[in-house]
């Protein structure tokens, strides 16, 4: 008995919860909640507008620091090894090799959107 009250009780909150994210969002609608928006283009007009190179590259560089980062993320699991002069040999050279990509990005001006 008390197993079935609790999914009952579970299952009326949740269907509850379902019913008013739904019924909230349509109480105020405008123009810039009604249309879709996709990265800053507008997806219902053409595809043949002119692309920004210098946001495809900050876009770029952007997911390739980020994966940089997310490598040194197992560190603190990979201390627990053997030989941790290893592990603070492989970080050093990580993030040696970020700071040098920044660097070379801030030098040759990869990181300024304004010209």
């Amino acid at each position: 008995m008390n197993m079935m009250l609790i999914l009952l009780t579970n299952t009326m909150l949740s269907t509850l919860l379902v019913l008013i994210a739904f019924w909230l969002p349509q109480l105020n609608i405008y123009a810039e909640k009604a249309s879709p928006y996709e990265c800053g283009f507008d997806p219902m007009g053409s595809a043949r507008l002119p692309f920004s190179m210098k946001f495809f590259l900050v876009a770029i560089t952007f997911l390739l620091f980020d994966l940089e980062i997310a490598l040194l993320l197992p560190l603190p699991w990979a201390s627990q090894t053997e030989n941790p002069l290893t592990m603070l040999t492989m970080a050093l050279l990580l993030i040696s090799l970020l700071a040098a990509s920044l660097a070379y990005e801030w030098t040759q001006k990869g990181l300024e959107w304004t010209e």
